[in-house]
């Protein structure tokens, strides 16, 4: 197995940037929703509308899977107990700190009453089951990494048959799909397990998109060459699959009479195709924003690339805060403005949702020692500071 050190792939950096941005897109209209009247124009146009968004959370986990067999496949031997060492201290912290202060914030906006006997209750319900502000994508991160070890084994055994594998893999995913939206709906789960009855914090509900992460990073070189011969195709399709998601969504409430959350669900079989082929789109896109990087008119964006790139994790970590003020907002104004207005104000919502949470993770990143919280600890040299001191005050 070749060994040699593979180069730094910039287009991972704007994949990043694109999906999770896209998740605060996603979580913004959302909070919009929420906010409009249930028979207005503006709710009736965010449901109808927020299946084109549901590939955002796929394109994270499959980035997640992609940069592990990047860095990990190709090493000769890889130390297990080094790797969860690093990778859950560099999860675990952050995930434990965000949710029990997002949990202590909320009891004071509340007005709730809390002791440290229920918030320590509570912060351990919500550690084990990852249902609170949006951090389930840790939980579920933090399984990837226990079953790592058994996905490098099944790749390196399976050299010469990755393609057969995949198509498993994505199979097994289409039956999962369909029997959550047709069977599971019909089923009493009350008795089942919370980590089955509520598969969107379980791994394997997501199995195919780390599957397919690991994939490409095994066969970047040529995965690359069939991207970049077929992408003008590729757009075409994903642009005919986003607009499907219209039909989709009409097609689940008028013939299946399904409600706004089992109609708008991510799991469903059709947003497999569609978010794979966006998925597609946006590393081609990513590819040639890597050709171009360096170009001096793409300078500013590179550069913003770079920096929200490092930030990302603290951007997905934070998103309750700016969220949560943007509700708040909403909150005040909803009853004084129309249906075409709270649309307007849209794009204004984003921008707080993504900016609020993208300064934060910035101070953290900037700031020893906070980098921690979000996922980029800073190596603070002591003797250096003293010795800096020293010389400026001798």
């Amino acid at each position: 197995m070749a060994t040699t050190k593979r180069k730094y792939l910039y287009e991972v950096d704007l994949m990043r940037c694109i999906f999770i941005f896209g998740v605060l897109a996603n979580h913004t209209t959302s909070t919009f929703t929420a906010a409009a009247a249930s028979n207005s124009w503006a709710y009736n146009f965010l449901v109808s509308t927020h299946l084109i968004l549901h590939f955002t959370r796929m394109g994270f986990m499959f980035v997640t899977g992609l940069v592990l067999f990047l860095v990990y496949y190709y090493k000769p031997e890889i130390n297990y107990w080094v790797f969860w060492k690093k990778r859950y201290k560099g999860s675990g912290i952050p995930y434990v700190f965000w949710m029990g202060f997002f949990l202590i914030m909320t009891a004071v906006f509340t007005g709730s009453t809390i002791t440290f006997s229920s918030w320590l209750s509570e912060l351990g319900l919500g550690l084990l089951h990852g249902n609170y502000f949006y951090l389930y994508y840790i939980l579920v991160t933090m399984q990837l990494y226990l079953i790592f070890p058994i996905m490098v084994w099944i790749y390196r055994k399976t050299e010469g048959h990755h393609g057969l594998l995949l198509v498993i893999s994505g199979i097994l995913q289409l039956v999962f799909l369909y029997f959550v939206k047709y069977q599971l709906p019909h089923l009493d789960t009350s008795n089942w397990p919370y980590w089955i009855r509520n598969y969107g914090i379980n791994v394997f509900a997501y199995q195919f998109y780390f599957m397919a992460g690991a994939y490409v990073a095994i066969h970047y070189q040529a995965f690359t060459n069939w991207l970049q011969t077929h992408r003008k195709k590729i757009y075409a399709i994903t642009a005919l699959l986003a607009l499907g998601t219209l039909v989709l969504y009409q097609y689940n409430v008028q013939v299946l009479h399904l409600n706004r959350h089992y109609a708008n669900l991510i799991h469903q079989p059709y947003l497999m195709f569609y978010a794979s082929f966006m998925i597609l789109t946006i590393i081609a896109l990513s590819q040639q924003y890597a050709r171009r990087r360096q170009l001096p008119k793409w300078q500013p964006f590179t550069k913003a690339v770079d920096l929200s790139s490092k930030l990302s994790f603290g951007v997905y970590l934070t998103q309750t805060a700016s969220l949560s003020l943007l509700a708040g907002l909403l909150e005040l104004i909803k009853n004084n403005v129309s249906s075409w207005e709270l649309i307007i104000l849209l794009p204004f919502g984003y921008l707080i949702a993504l900016g609020g949470a993208w300064l934060i993770s910035f101070f953290c990143y900037k700031v020893p020692p906070f980098g921690v919280l979000v996922g980029r600890p800073q190596k603070i040299n002591f003797r250096k500071k003293v010795r800096n001191y020293d010389q400026v005050n001798s």
